[in-house]
């Protein structure tokens, strides 16, 4: 499993955080990263930062979940990226706390493909961690049997003033994850946490292709709610203790694209 894979290899997280940078940029500081992982350059790392405006599709992704046309999507400052991760259509813009870990997960098969169960015991680990930094927060979340991500089931949810009642009534999704290992065996992609991000963003999408279940963010949830620095603060924590890692090491990137 992860742990072990990430023990055997280094004992250290590197997180890099960063403010807003365009997609395609996090995507090229991505593959420079997984590279100088599989050199051994660098150990586990872990990417915090945040996007304008994006709809990405994964590989599962089905273009009828995109609801706004081309003339929306301008007028409302968005751009629609296809891309290599697992999953459908999500949402990433400001207020919204992504994170891309970079770790070795262990030994592809012949296919160059990471044995199923090492890959979705990744997912599930990448779900505790989220679920155990909003605990930190004061925020009950959890799992869902057969569907990926992190959820707060109705009677959390219903603390929601601006939610619709329907949408009050459904478990709703407060991160998603979506993720992808290369074939050396190094993570992509990772997960995205909503804090304060413009709600009316997910209309233009049917988010992960289920239209019964609603996004809520942290802000819907809270008479105060969390700043980013609170919230990157206990996700690291988290990464630290659910990864197994003895030490932890914050640099902030400035200019990405000279990475």
């Amino acid at each position: 499993m992860i742990s072990k894979a990430i023990r055997d290899k280094a004992s250290t997280l590197k997180v890099y955080t960063l403010d807003q940078i365009p997609y395609e940029t996090s995507r090229v500081l991505q593959e420079n990263l997984a590279q100088a992982v599989y050199e051994g350059r660098e150990n586990a790392v872990l990417l915090l930062l945040e996007h304008p405006h994006t709809y990405t599709f994964g590989r599962r992704g089905e273009s009828q979940n995109l609801l706004w046309d081309t003339t929306k999507l301008n007028t409302r400052g968005v751009e629609v990226h296809w891309i290599d991760r697992g999953g459908d259509v999500t949402y990433h813009g400001p207020g919204q706390l992504v994170g891309y870990p970079l770790l070795a997960l262990g030994q592809v098969n012949a296919e160059g493909h990471l044995p199923q169960a090492d890959y979705v015991g990744y997912i599930r680990q990448l779900e505790q961690v989220l679920i155990g930094a909003l605990a930190d927060l004061g925020l009950v979340a959890g799992q869902i049997p057969g569907l990926t991500g992190v959820w707060v089931q109705p009677d959390v949810a219903s603390r929601c003033r601006h939610c619709p009642p329907a949408a009050r009534k459904q478990s709703s999704k407060i991160a998603a994850i979506g993720v992808k290992v290369d074939v050396h065996g190094i993570s992509r992609h990772g997960f995205a946490l909503n804090i304060n991000p413009d709600m009316s963003y997910w209309e233009g999408i049917v988010a992960c292709g289920l239209a019964d279940h609603p996004a809520i963010s942290l802000n819907d949830l809270f008479d105060d709610p969390p700043t980013m620095e609170q919230v990157r603060g206990v996700i690291i924590k988290a990464f630290q203790q659910i990864f197994n890692l003895n030490e932890v090491i914050i640099e902030t990137l400035d200019h990405p694209g000279n990475e």
